[in-house]
């Protein structure tokens, strides 16, 4: 109900302010595990991903902000769980698998920081995905967060994980998270 209420005040204020248009939403399963895997330029991101989908979104957080108070609850309540920065969260990661098993959705941003300058990705999304079977969409976020100025939300076809994999080896992850990355940058250029 609380996912759902801010879903839609944010739905209105983003139309609004940011003129927000979202494309490709057919390539987002109905059912099943979703992993949806976006390049990161702002803290606005988080809702951006989400909120022209139908679909409950759930992501991870730096474990710091669930010490602030009121927000902390707030975004525990509409479903974010906590991440150690810096290093290997089991717990996280332990979280992501279940709930991606559950047949949830799950935002990620692999670059792992905003206004990353390497074209690199964490391997952490591919990781998650390969464990738990779900599929990978790559999502591009479009312009500037300036009021009044037209952004974009594109989300990409699926990626085949499985023609990506021989095993769980380090290179397969590589694979995995190289065509993830690849397609986010294809995405931004094509839309810039």
């Amino acid at each position: 109900m609380l996912y759902r209420f801010c879903r839609f005040l944010l739905r209105v204020m983003y139309s609004v302010l940011f003129r927000l248009e979202a494309r490709g939403r057919e390539h987002i399963p109905a059912e099943g595990p979703v992993i949806l895997c976006s390049n990161h330029i702002s803290l606005l991101d988080p809702p951006t991903v989400g909120i022209k989908l139908s679909r409950k979104v759930q992501y991870m957080a730096k474990a710091e902000l669930f010490n602030i108070p009121v927000f902390g609850s707030l975004i525990r309540g509409l479903g974010a769980f906590p991440v150690k920065r810096g290093g290997v969260s089991k717990d996280a990661i332990r979280s992501a698998i279940t709930l991606l098993k559950e047949g949830g959705v799950m935002g990620i941003f692999p670059e792992g920081t905003r206004n990353s300058s390497s074209d690199a990705g964490k391997k952490g999304a591919a990781m998650i995905a390969i464990r738990s079977n779900a599929v990978i969409i790559p999502v591009a976020i479009i312009g500037r967060y300036r009021p009044f100025s037209k952004m974009y939300i594109l989300y990409g076809k699926p990626i085949d994980v499985t023609a990506l994999i021989d095993d769980s080896s380090t290179d397969a992850l590589d694979r995995v998270t190289e065509a993830i990355m690849s397609r986010i940058r294809e995405m931004v250029a094509a839309g810039a």
